[in-house]
């Protein structure tokens, strides 16, 4: 019998006041709030830590594998920015990962991985390569969010005090992070965009299984709750009516007066929309079931975004597979709940979201 984690408790991570470019400083507070679906920490040994700049839309996300975890990746988008996916093949040497990066940035934020490493290293942390020496394993992925960022690109000091703050606690979600710049629906281009964010979400069964997701969405299409098949979040017309990615797909939908001719669909630009995230799990899995879980687990993105993983984006998904639990489940299991507990992730983002001037979150549209 599977059990969802309702009811765990959502903080939100500290925004820590530094001027628009400079490096991150001191801590300016936490708010509280609830978490209905649960956390990628419920996975026994992960912590999260997000970093998100002050008066700037950006951040990095850092999920950390305290014991280090066997890890997979899967990039499916036609314009990924990433680091590290090869190491992931499992064909290849390295067996466990020690974190994953999410970063906001474009490709300037890959550089957040390197205060990840930096903190690692200073705990002894990493592939041991003799001589007390150890080489931490941190692959990473970012998003686009150079038009909403005012400048600031997540750097080094971006990663390593999310790092320095990761908790096997509550996560925040919606606009913090990595998430802090991200946004969805920008099928007519960004003028009827909404916002997007950081979600996460776990599934636990009796037998002491748990799956679970963190998710940056940065979509140019809409999210979709895949349980009614209605539009959560997407992109809008003149009266904050959802358009519908899906009629617009068809050419069945354009913004303007009734009558209006409908126009195609622009193509995305590259590397400009893309949902990345991490799947965990307590199981043990070999490094090619983990490529496999995280490959399983971008269902997830098709069910709860329209379109994904099209030529323009970056979508890319690591999974992590901790092996405390060595028995009671098979791979196609996990991998099937990782892309449930992935759908769970990507309505939190958007719900949990909050608006910026021109660009509403869906708790700003009328009747939410």
């Amino acid at each position: 019998m599977i059990r969802k984690s309702y009811f765990g408790v959502a903080v939100l991570v500290a925004v820590l006041m530094a001027p628009l470019s400079a490096a991150p400083q001191e801590e300016a507070g936490v708010t509280e709030g609830a978490n209905p679906a649960g956390a990628i920490t419920d996975v026994p040994g992960i912590r999260v830590g997000q970093y998100t700049y002050a008066d700037a839309n950006t951040g990095c996300t850092v999920v950390i594998a305290d014991e280090g975890a066997v890890g997979g990746v899967d990039v499916r988008g036609g314009a990924p920015g990433t680091v590290e996916t090869d190491l992931l093949d499992p064909v290849n040497t390295v067996q466990e990962v020690n974190a994953v990066v999410l970063s906001g940035g474009s490709a300037f934020g890959l550089a957040a991985r390197q205060g990840v490493v930096r903190y690692l290293e200073e705990r002894g942390e990493g592939y041991r390569v003799g001589g007390g020496l150890v080489v931490p394993i941190v692959p990473g992925a970012i998003i686009f969010d150079l038009r909403l960022a005012g400048g600031v690109r997540p750097g080094p000091d971006c990663g390593y005090e999310a790092a320095t703050g990761a908790t096997t606690g509550t996560v925040a979600e919606g606009s913090v992070g990595a998430g802090a710049g991200a946004t969805v629906g920008k099928m007519r281009g960004g003028g009827g965009a909404m916002k997007g964010g950081v979600g996460t979400a776990s599934i636990t069964l009796a037998n002491g299984l748990v799956v679970a997701a963190i998710v940056v969405v940065n979509a140019v299409g809409d999210v979709i709750d895949p349980s009614t098949g209605q539009v959560v979040a997407g992109a809008r017309g003149d009266n904050d009516e959802f358009l519908d990615a899906r009629r617009i797909l068809r050419g069945l939908a354009s913004p303007g007066t009734p009558g209006d001719a409908p126009a195609p669909p622009p193509d995305p630009q590259p590397g400009q929309n893309t949902t990345i995230g991490v799947v965990a799990t307590n199981a043990r899995l070999t490094k090619a079931e983990a490529t496999k879980v995280a490959r399983m687990a971008h269902d997830g993105f098709a069910r709860a975004i329209v379109p994904a993983h099209t030529p323009g984006d970056g979508d890319t998904i690591f999974s992590l597979a901790t092996g405390t639990l060595t028995d009671g489940f098979s791979t196609s299991q996990v991998g099937a709940l990782a892309a449930e507990a992935m759908a769970d992730a990507i309505l939190q983002a958007v719900r949990e979201a909050r608006g910026l001037p021109s660009i509403p979150a869906v708790r700003d549209l009328p009747g939410t």
